[in-house]
């Protein structure tokens, strides 16, 4: 983490003491407080001038604070906007807050700092209600258009049982429709050129090439695609708005189900997060069993890409043959943790259970089975001369874009930047592992399939390296806030069963604070920023996830292509519609 003094210095010199109100927080982040008359001046200078330059606009979004009662140093505030911005070398993040009224809840747009501001701002007015000046299509982006309210506000209902009955009447059915009708004027699109009309077509959200319920409007000029209008919001389940109502300890089930395909992964930066902040040190076994699950899905997960990403380009076998191979590592992944996909293995402080008998020897059969098929793999599909003619050169972009639209994971190694959270600001023990980054040169469909692929054979190699190193030890920190506390000390006296049973019930109870965690999750960088209000619950959770960013690109990369290149440029993003709608 970057010192928090040197960039405060570097602000307070460009643009004086009274412009900037620093904030300390449980993660050590630099955070500062800046008015939204200076916001853009600040991001600019961060952005292109700061030392180190945070070039990425990581995330973006709010808080609603009415109801928050522990904000100590912090500006009066009822609603607060919240940019995060990355630098990749040095690895260095800072975070900056706007403050604003209920009385006026505008604040100026960054979409002219970076592209990528587009979404995360529509997504901050569609769940907030916070509008920014200067943007250039501020509409709802995850509820329906004839939505009422804003659901990440305090006062909006978080339960089902809290609104009427749906009754979809004709008149209803009528308006919701109309609502849904695409109007190219809306987007900025011509219907015509001088020489000829172009045509509309609704990719999606049924079609099987777009991986879930996801639709492209695209405008096309023959099969020359003009112009695409991503539309996402078909898959959205309020995970951020389940964990105001979950305790710490309950929400871990939850996570599992952001990126499904990502299984365990998507716990580590939860409870890694809560754990910085209660000052739990998990023992050494527990780090090297979150490695060592982690890289197993990050090949089930890879592997399904793999599958579905030569399926799309016309090879039918070839997802079969991975499906069994999934199927053997989920024996690996269930014999383990109990489960398959969704396992809600990990703990605040640690595991569920230890390892169990024979989990070596399991492992040790899928690293003898795994490399040798991929290996074949590699050969027979990834060389195929009909899947390079389509990968090559297809769906291109440079570093620089990247970056500005918050590419990360594979899609930005695959331009050859060379970053990997887990090499260049290790977590979790992976500074104790020897593993290569594999690295692409043109940044198109082709060179996101080799980084994959290489990107298995690297976490066969860490596996390995579990295996052959597991430390001994407990599976749980000896901590007083360790969730659920471990069952031999319950039934010492009265107190430890009443402490048991309270944990268990509600959870620790987490002190007034915000903190991020951040890892390299199987499609990119993923994140948990939680701020607690000193309760059991937390009082506003933030899930940053890679597929979102990703999308967001498409008419970037589309511009100008066929509809064929652009199933094979879905299909190499690698997303997950729960990813992205979370």
């Amino acid at each position: 983490m970057l010192d928090t003094v040197d960039i405060q210095r570097q602000l307070t010199e460009r643009f004086g003491e009274n412009t900037l109100i620093p904030q300390i927080t449980a993660d050590g982040m630099p955070t500062f407080w800046v008015g939204r008359d200076r916001v853009l001046e600040v991001l600019k200078y961060l952005r292109q001038d700061s030392a180190p330059a945070y070039r990425m606009l990581y995330d973006l979004t709010a808080i609603d604070e009415r109801a928050r009662h522990n904000r100590p140093g912090q500006p009066g505030s009822d609603f607060t906007v919240v940019y995060h911005l990355l630098s990749l070398s040095p690895v260095a993040e800072i975070r900056l807050k706007v403050a604003l009224s209920e009385a006026d809840l505008t604040t100026p747009s960054a979409t002219g700092i970076w592209p990528n501001a587009n979404w995360y701002e529509r997504e901050v007015w569609d769940m907030f209600g916070l509008t920014f000046d200067g943007h250039p299509n501020l509409r709802r982006i995850l509820m329906p258009p004839t939505w009422k309210g804003h659901p990440l506000r305090k006062d909006h209902s978080a339960r089902a049982t809290e609104f009427e009955p749906l009754h979809l009447d004709p008149k209803r059915q009528d308006i919701e429709e109309d609502a849904l009708q695409f109007k190219p004027e809306d987007w900025g699109m011509e219907r015509e050129s001088e020489d000829n009309e172009f045509m509309f077509l609704n990719m999606g959200p049924n079609h099987p090439s777009v991986h879930g319920v996801f639709r492209i409007v695209l405008q096309l000029d023959g099969e020359e695609i003009v112009g695409a209008v991503p539309d996402i919001g078909y898959h959205h389940r309020g995970a951020e708005k389940m964990a105001e109502r979950q305790s710490w300890h309950t929400y871990i089930p939850y996570t599992d189900r952001v990126d499904y395909l990502g299984g365990v992964m998507n716990e580590l930066p939860y409870v890694m997060n809560i754990e910085k902040v209660l000052g739990i040190e998990v023992p050494e076994r527990v780090k090297v069993v979150r490695v060592m699950l982690s890289e197993f899905f990050r090949i089930t997960s890879h592997l399904m890409f793999f599958g579905t990403y030569v399926q799309d380009i016309g090879a039918m076998s070839p997802i079969f043959w991975m499906f069994s191979d999934r199927q053997k590592a989920y024996d690996v992944i269930e014999a383990i943790t109990g489960f398959r996909m969704h396992p809600a293995f990990f703990r605040i402080g640690g595991l569920a259970m230890d390892l169990p008998k024979g989990w070596d020897r399991l492992v040790k059969e899928f690293l003898d089975w795994f490399p040798e098929r991929l290996t074949e793999y590699k050969k027979a599909m990834a060389r195929n001369s009909m899947l390079v003619e389509r990968s090559k050169h297809i769906g291109a972009y440079s570093q620089d874009e990247a970056i500005d639209w918050g590419i990360t994971g594979p899609g930005l190694r695959a331009t050859g930047v060379d970053f990997d959270l887990r090499r260049d600001r290790p977590y979790s023990g992976y500074e104790n592992f020897d593993f290569e980054v594999p690295l692409g040169t043109n940044g198109d469909c082709l060179d996101r399939l080799d980084v994959r692929i290489e990107e298995m054979f690297q976490s066969c190699r860490i596996i390995e390296q579990c295996l052959n190193n597991m430390p001994e030890g407990p599976y749980k920190a000896n901590h007083p806030l360790t969730t659920p506390p471990t069952k031999e000390r319950t039934m010492h006296d009265i107190e430890t069963l009443i402490a048991h049973f309270l944990t268990v019930s509600w959870g620790p109870v987490v002190p007034a604070m915000e903190s991020s965690t951040m890892i390299e999750a199987t499609k990119g960088l993923n994140s948990y920023y939680s701020i607690s209000d000193k309760n059991t619950m937390s009082y506003r959770t933030r899930i940053r996830t890679p597929s979102f960013a990703h999308l967001q690109q498409i008419p970037l990369i589309s511009q100008g292509g066929l509809v064929a290149d652009l199933v094979a440029i879905i299909g190499s993003i690698d997303f997950v519609m729960a990813d992205v709608d979370r």
